[in-house]
């Protein structure tokens, strides 16, 4: 795992916290921002991926992946990026809805720092697989959510 320089951060979810209910599912599930520092050189694109490992399925649950994003510090553009598929059937971003009583899920967000660019929009599971030896970096946000 390449951990140095590479910082995730959010104006809008804290490291540890909770995130607020207006960035998940049954809130209507506005996307958070993201601030990337710290990329590397030699970084072709980033990519986005947020994971919630304690959801009751054989592989968690993946909420969104975000790939072609510039190698650009600062505030993420997520427009500037190819949203790619969630675990729920859709693309994009799909906010926390844990089962009600499950208790804290955590959340993790990652960026990953890519020497090459990624082909098309694959699921989290095809992208780790098949970019594990391009990840010249990356960093994570981790937060929390119950219902």
């Amino acid at each position: 795992m390449a951990v140095k320089d590479l910082a995730l951060a959010s104006p809008d979810i804290a490291w540890g916290e909770r995130i607020d209910d207006k960035f998940a599912g049954q809130h209507g599930a506005d996307t958070p921002r993201m601030v990337v520092a710290g990329i590397p050189e030699g970084t072709v694109e980033l990519a986005l991926v947020c994971h919630d490992p304690d959801a009751p399925m054989a592989h968690g649950f993946t909420h969104w992946t975000l790939y072609g994003l510039p190698a650009v510090e600062g505030e993420i553009d997520v427009d500037a990026g190819r949203p790619g598929p969630h675990d729920d059937g859709g693309i994009g971003y799909v906010g926390p809805f844990p089962p009600f009583g499950h208790g804290d899920h955590r959340y993790y967000f990652w960026v990953y720092a890519l020497a090459r660019p990624v082909i098309g929009e694959p699921s989290r599971d095809a992208f780790l697989h098949a970019y594990d030896d391009a990840v010249i970096e990356q960093a994570r946000l981790v937060a929390t959510y119950s219902r």
